[in-house]
């Protein structure tokens, strides 16, 4: 499924390749079948996010140097969790990105990773970041309730219960109609059968493993529009790899995308507080230096235009799996059918905005 909207074209030099040439290595030249043929509803293909934002204060240390190195932020997302931050401090971030026009993204709760699951400390992992039992899903979901009611309007997730729950609730109203979801990167698929399975389950960016290779990208794009959550430097427990020079391909097989301003070489921060407050604020810093030097190399390389305006959050138009009845349905109402399993999130001028909080 297309957008309605042609994307912007992109056309940059390959890096070096007028020397290259002239000494007979030049690289192939790209194929015309791999450029995706999506866009987000704007007709942009690239978005940006920081990553790891783990309070207001490291919010406002990543807003201070993304002004400072002029580096445009869409979005910023946090890892540790709805559960470890406090109503005046949920608050205060919501404040902040409204006034820069970025968009707040919230982990929702309790994780296998962190709870009494002895298997996610062995080799295999076990169920990873996924919610273990009835009660972990009732806590992501309470999470949600909380951030939504506090004006997040974007949440992260990292399992396929919780998410169709959650876009259940999102199809009722319970949930606000401009609420998405983004699928976290270590639970991300790898593949375009279960990335597609993951938008219908009402996802409306994913997260993809940095490892896929640049022929994957358009694997998943044969499949899905959906965004993609693109790590460019990846931390440490998701690789540690760095594309930068990827990046320029990364956009025209992947769009539409968000290019994700990763930091390797850093100490974890998850589930963060006090006692990790010097290595988070320097982390944030460097991320949004890392930021900067993907930008100026999009730049050389002709690469930098497509970019979505700032406020933009919506994905598009995306398919959905059909919705059951619910309990409270009315008696012999009728079931959702197969016509009715596309949602549309297609314009942020339709879809009401988050109230101000500055």
């Amino acid at each position: 499924m297309s957008s309605t909207t042609t994307p912007v074209p992109h056309s940059p030099r390959r890096p070096a390749a007028h020397v290259l040439d002239r000494l007979g290595h030049a690289l192939p030249a790209p194929a015309p079948g791999d450029a995706s043929p999506h866009s987000f509803p704007d007709g942009s293909t690239w978005r940006t996010e920081v990553p790891s934002v783990e309070g207001p204060e490291a919010l406002a240390t990543v807003l201070a140097e993304a002004a400072r190195l002029d580096v445009p932020v869409h979005r910023i997302s946090q890892g540790s969790g709805v559960w470890m931050l406090t109503d005046a401090e949920i608050t205060e971030m919501v404040g902040l990105c409204a006034q820069r026009q970025v968009e707040l993204c919230l982990f929702t709760g309790p994780r296998g990773t962190w709870d009494i699951g002895a298997a996610t400390r062995s080799d295999s992992g076990g169920g990873g970041l996924r919610a273990r039992g009835a009660e972990s899903v009732a806590g992501c979901v309470e999470d949600a309730l909380r951030a939504v009611e506090l004006g997040v309007r974007c949440l992260l997730v990292a399992d396929e219960g919780v998410l169709w729950l959650l876009h259940r609730l999102r199809a009722q109203g319970v949930l606000p109609a401009d609420v998405t979801f983004k699928v976290s990167a270590l639970v991300g698929p790898v593949n375009p059968a279960s990335f597609e399975v993951w938008e219908r389950l009402g996802a409306d960016s994913l997260n993809i493993p940095s490892d896929l290779t640049l022929d994957h990208l358009t694997q998943i794009r044969r499949a899905s529009r959906a965004p993609l959550d693109f790590y460019v430097e990846a931390p440490d427990d998701l690789g540690g790899y760095v594309r930068m020079y990827d990046v320029a391909e990364l956009i025209r097989r992947g769009a539409p995308l968000y290019l994700k301003f990763g930091l390797s070489r850093s100490p974890g921060i998850y589930p963060y507080g006090a006692q990790l407050r010097e290595v988070a604020l320097s982390s944030a810093r460097e991320r949004v230096r890392r930021g900067r030097l993907v930008l100026d190399l999009l730049e050389r390389l002709g690469a930098r235009d497509g970019m979505s305006p700032l406020g933009a959050r919506l994905p598009g138009e995306l398919r959905r799996f059909p919705l059951p009845e619910t309990a409270d349905a009315r008696p012999g109402a009728p079931a959702a059918s197969a016509d009715d399993d596309v949602e549309e999130l297609t314009s942020d001028a339709r879809v009401p905005q988050p109230v101000r909080q500055d």
